[in-house]
């Protein structure tokens, strides 16, 4: 049996913000594979194998996912909400990624199903925190 390295999937819209990510995941020596999506539609449609992401040894299910709020289509609740609905995909860790600081966000995330709640840019260590909750094991 052959162990899957885990991969990150980032839900972003803003080329700059996935600049620092890459970087911030680069000072953080995390080098899993990094899948980039850059609206929720195209995050659901990933998720779910549609499209052009149905094919899983190209695309493979996350083991942890980065989601930014403000994002056209689908906004970052709307993919959480969908993603709660989907009992495959319960399992999968959502970290929200945002420029938003606003307590009512985080407070809704979190009812949503986010592991994390982070204000962007993501820091090395930041990650590195975050990244524990593709360790834990899915019972």
């Amino acid at each position: 049996m052959t162990t899957q390295q885990p991969v990150i999937l980032l839900a972003e819209d803003d080329d700059n913000d996935v600049f620092f990510m890459r970087r911030a995941l680069l000072k953080a020596q995390i080098e899993f594979p990094l899948q980039l999506v850059h609206n929720g539609q195209q995050a659901v449609d990933y998720l779910n194998g549609d499209g052009e992401f149905s094919d899983r040894e190209r695309h493979p299910l996350p083991s942890i996912l980065f989601l930014d709020l403000k994002m056209p289509f689908l906004d970052g609740f709307e993919v959480l909400s969908w993603i709660g609905s989907q009992a495959s995909l319960k399992e999968i860790p959502v970290v929200v990624l945002t420029s938003s600081a606003e307590e009512r966000d985080r407070r809704k995330a979190a009812e949503l199903g986010a592991k994390g709640y982070f204000v962007k840019p993501p820091k090395p260590e930041t990650l590195k925190e975050m990244l524990q909750f593709v360790h834990e094991p899915n019972h």
